[in-house]
């Protein structure tokens, strides 16, 4: 059976989580990271050097990083449907999924989350949480008009651009923080939000993570 080893409120074990239930797949959760420790135990370690989540286990193979782990879930698991033959069709999705991650993820994630969010409120630097801000009201506003022309990111199918760039939007909007009207990303996020694979492994608090 599959294993993922991470903990839940993190947002790139969600990614993982999410498509795991998006391909219907059983699997058994080990809780590691942030209160549960376990990152530097010997066994951890030897399934991902670097000590950090999620890492995924199947059939004797351990997998590190959140992106390589999604391709290889699609890979095995989701042909004709998470994954195409087609490699032009694949590099579309890879290039969303590369944008989110180092395109979007730094504002977002280091910027707002661990800038604001994370961050005790007398040891906020509000100069650049305000750059952050702006930088993803821009990149959103990306998302915004691609979104206006299809209901999901690369079309009318859930992909694993969807997976990537979906998984942000709980946290950013349910961060106490000025956010621009970008009507198609809130539409795109409704919809993401009837999925209960979305609810169930996205939707999750985070309140414990409050600096």
């Amino acid at each position: 059976m599959l294993r993922v080893w991470g903990r839940r409120n993190s947002l790139n074990v969600q990614k993982v989580l999410w498509l795991v239930a998006e391909l219907g797949l059983p699997y058994e959760h080990v809780p590691a990271g942030g209160s549960f420790g376990r990152l530097d135990d010997p066994d951890f370690r030897a399934l991902n050097p670097h000590g950090k989540i999620p890492v995924v286990e199947e059939d004797g193979a351990a997998l590190w990083e959140s992106h390589a782990i999604l391709r290889y879930l699609a890979a095995r698991h989701g042909q004709g449907t998470f994954w195409s033959d087609d490699p032009a069709a694949r590099a579309v999705v890879d290039g969303w999924m590369e944008w989110s991650e180092t395109t979007l993820q730094p504002p977002f994630l280091q910027g707002l989350f661990q800038g604001y969010f994370r961050t005790p409120e007398a040891n906020r630097d509000w100069p650049a949480i305000r750059r952050s801000q702006q930088a993803c009201a821009e990149l959103y506003g990306l998302l915004d008009q691609r979104l206006a022309r299809q209901p999901f990111v690369v079309g009318d199918a859930l992909s694993l651009a969807d997976i990537t760039v979906g998984s942000t939007l709980y946290r950013y909007y349910e961060m106490n923080l000025e956010r621009p009207s970008l009507p198609h990303v809130e539409a795109y996020y409704r919809r993401l939000a009837e999925r209960p694979t979305y609810r169930e492994n996205v939707m999750i608090s985070f309140a414990e993570l409050r600096g």
